[in-house]
């Protein structure tokens, strides 16, 4: 048994086992890793990464683990270790800058993937070597993959609410500064029902509306979070930057194989390195060295309506050809240089997933938050799926033209700006 000390949770111990899972050459990659990508441009102290969140998530696992327990759930002593190692594993086939560059701009596959966890899992790496000599290799593979004997296995680690949910919910906050958290008394009502889970919010018929209020709360930290940290303008811009980089380099001779053993910091020197003297690549790497961070021209919210919006989504984040083609466009039609003007399309699918919680709150048998329709929870989702913006990002310097830019784009995407032009880019570089 080995002891970590996490700000977060406190001393974490570890089995020998998991401890050997640990040191192997694909987890300490994690460390390079940040959990938030770029984000530490507007919250410094988000410089945590992907390792801690790790040990956090198998953490919490086992403090799950313990309540379903007491409430007559069993497992073999080498199910319970496939069911840690999966926790401390879950993350494993993240990339640098992995939400960014595969969901937000599709440039690769998911992390979760089974092309990419079986690229960690399998094969004759450190780690698939540790794995089969466990005699592990396959429950944690089906537990990742969602096929576990037992559904809530996988639900444990990644469903609506798990301990992957608990960890970052609780370790963004914290490392960002903010001052948000959860009730840890939640984790106390979690239930096993057909073999999925749900939280218990009842007490012999009577509704438990702290517990409710808590599970709400989850909701209103998630969509706090994403709010104020994960779809902040600047991260999403300054991401859109590296993955600007990360495409350039693709066309240069980049492969996924070259970033897969790598963390964030390697991945930008090795492009710097091999590909630096490109005059895109060089613009792009100098200006996020200053933090000159690339600045909203043009916005588009969903007051365009969902037929727009689904439009969007369609042309310019399903379709990078298409991105980049308008990209091009948009610098011609503007006389700017390749790079200094990027599109950020996310997804439409803003939905706040932790909705879909199930709770019990009479004899009936438990059923999902959602569909409970409480109106603080409504007005989380739309306020959650509200959050979704449509960017035309230019570098600095080009601020000086911002109405001259809004109007480009208005005739190039027949919409009206929702931007505020700012006569004076001083004071729009300000804000």
């Amino acid at each position: 048994m080995k002891v970590f000390r996490d700000p977060v949770h406190g001393d974490i111990f570890l089995p020998r086992e998991l401890v050997e899972l640990l040191d192997t050459v694909e987890m300490q990659r994690l460390r390079g890793i940040k959990q938030l990508g770029t984000a530490s441009l507007v919250y410094p102290g988000a410089v945590h990464t992907r390792f801690e969140h790790s040990l956090g998530t198998c953490y919490l696992v086992y403090e799950l683990w313990r309540v379903l327990e007491e409430g007559g759930a069993r497992l073999r002593e080498e199910e319970l270790l496939a069911l840690g190692a999966a926790a401390l594993l879950h993350d494993v086939g993240h990339i640098p800058y992995g939400h960014t560059i595969e969901d937000e701009r599709r440039i690769f596959g998911r992390h979760d993937g089974p092309e990419r966890l079986r690229h960690f899992l399998g094969g004759k790496g450190d780690l698939a070597r540790h794995l089969q000599r466990l005699g592990i290799a396959s429950s944690v593979w089906a537990i990742l993959q969602g096929e576990a004997p037992q559904p809530w296995q996988s639900e444990l680690i990644s469903g609506v609410f798990c301990a992957d949910l608990l960890d970052y919910l609780a370790r963004d906050a914290f490392f960002c500064g903010l001052s948000q958290n959860y009730d840890r008394r939640i984790l106390r009502s979690l239930r096993l029902h057909q073999g999925h889970l749900y939280l218990e919010c009842q007490k012999e018929g009577i509704v438990r509306e702290d517990l409710v209020s808590e599970v709400i709360n989850l909701l209103r930290l998630r969509y706090f979070l994403t709010e104020r940290v994960f779809f902040h303008h600047t991260k999403s811009a300054s991401g859109a930057m590296i993955s600007k980089i990360i495409e350039r380099a693709l066309e240069l001779g980049l492969k996924l194989e070259d970033i897969l053993p790598l963390g964030d910091e390697r991945l930008l020197t090795l492009i710097d390195l091999r590909w630096g003297e490109d005059p895109l690549i060089r613009s792009l790497l100098q200006a996020l060295a200053a933090r000159q961070i690339y600045k909203r021209a043009y916005v588009l919210t969903r007051r365009i309506g969902s037929l727009a919006e689904r439009q969007l989504v369609a042309r310019y984040h399903v379709s990078s050809a298409s991105r980049q083609a308008a990209e091009e466009e948009l610098c011609g039609l503007l006389n700017f240089k390749p790079g200094e003007l990027i599109i950020y399309c996310p997804a439409a699918e803003m939905q706040l997933k932790e909705a879909e919680v199930l709770i019990k709150i009479d004899p009936q048998g438990p059923r999902s938050l959602a569909s409970l329709k409480l109106p603080e929870v409504e007005v989380l989702r739309e306020k959650h799926r509200n959050l979704w913006r449509f960017y035309v990002l230019v570098a600095p310097k080009r601020l000086s033209r911002l109405k001259k830019i809004s109007q480009v784009c208005e005739r190039y995407f027949q919409l009206e700006n929702h931007l505020p032009v700012v006569q004076s880019s001083q004071l729009y570089l300000a804000l």
